[in-house]
């Protein structure tokens, strides 16, 4: 399997348990994405009692995930040197997904993730270092021995950066896959995404229902044939329902795997993870979407997204 090269924000996940009444108190939509300054999170972080501390950050995820599973992966984004950031550079290295890291003088980035008792996340996030990944970070080197590029919604924030690194990969050959990410980046971000959809630059578009919905404007099997015609492979993911793909027009449904969900955290990232792999290796659509779903199991039921590795052996067990 050849490398899958992850681009997205280095974060660190601060995660807590809240009432639903919390997070109406906040006047903000539950389940969605809220863009932070470091005042604003370190209030947050201040109110906070015993807060679980986990380095992560989307594409992070998927990548630790495409590690775990025995495939090749590297993530590139930027940290500081403190606490948080080395926190985060031993992940990577510790998960065996190569670095290829930048340093910036600002504080890293974090994440705090409220989590209600359905198990739904609200997130906080200060992309601190992240933002300062700039276009002049990508360079044909980078790509060396890279077949996929896959890249996170939030990322498009960044527009300039965003394109330049689909524009390089698609110049050097290398696949492409967008996960929308949030509704809320769906919303801000969507002049980028059609840009980048006119120009043929995305293979493979990973949504879940909201972000979806946000896009198409329509639902589920309406709204996976929206993103059909955007990209060779689009993904609908459907909650405890599973996941809708369509590929060269035929459209498979795989089902979510049976674990009671005690936190959603880092669940859309680990489906992704075994999804990505199975397309890595040449795998049917039914085949990687169903790991995809047994990779999302097992993060429901923890806290955070990193999987104990007891529950990687049975994941390999399963595949």
């Amino acid at each position: 399997m050849k490398k899958v090269l992850g681009m997205g924000a280095a974060l660190v996940d601060v995660l807590a348990n809240v009432s639903d009444e919390w997070i109406a108190s906040q006047g903000v939509q539950k389940g969605g994405m809220n863009m932070v300054d470091w005042p604003q999170m370190e209030k947050f972080l201040g109110s906070l009692e015993k807060p679980i501390r986990v380095p992560g950050g989307s594409t992070c995820n998927t990548m630790v995930g495409v590690a775990k599973l025995g495939g090749r992966a590297a993530f590139i984004s930027k940290v500081a040197k403190d606490e948080l950031g080395d926190l985060f550079q031993a992940h990577l290295k510790n998960s065996g997904v190569e670095s290829k890291m930048g340093i910036s003088d600002v504080a890293t980035g974090c994440v705090f993730s409220a989590v209600t008792p359905d198990a739904q996340r609200s997130m906080w996030t200060y992309l601190g270092a992240s933002d300062f990944l700039v276009s002049e970070d990508f360079v044909p080197a980078l790509f060396d021995d890279v077949s996929l590029l896959y890249a996170e919604g939030y990322r498009a924030f960044n527009a300039d950066c965003f394109k330049k690194s689909f524009t390089l990969a698609r110049s050097l050959g290398v696949e492409t896959a967008l996960d929308f990410s949030s509704f809320g980046v769906v919303d801000a971000c969507r002049k980028t995404f059609d840009e980048l959809f006119e120009n043929k630059m995305i293979d493979i578009i990973i949504a879940n229902e909201d972000e979806a919905f946000a896009y198409a404007g329509v639902k589920e099997e309406a709204a996976l044939e929206v993103l059909a015609k955007k990209a060779k492979v689009a993904v609908v993911k459907i909650g405890k329902r599973g996941a809708l793909i369509s590929k060269d027009g035929v459209v498979t449904r795989v089902q979510a795997g049976p674990a009671k969900a005690i936190d959603t955290t880092g669940a859309g990232d680990l489906w992704a993870s075994g999804f990505i792999y199975g397309y890595m290796n040449g795998w049917d659509m039914e085949r990687a979407g169903n790991l995809g779903s047994v990779v999302s199991n097992e993060v429901v039921q923890v806290m955070g997204a990193q999987i104990p590795e007891e529950g990687w052996a049975r994941i390999k067990a399963q595949m």
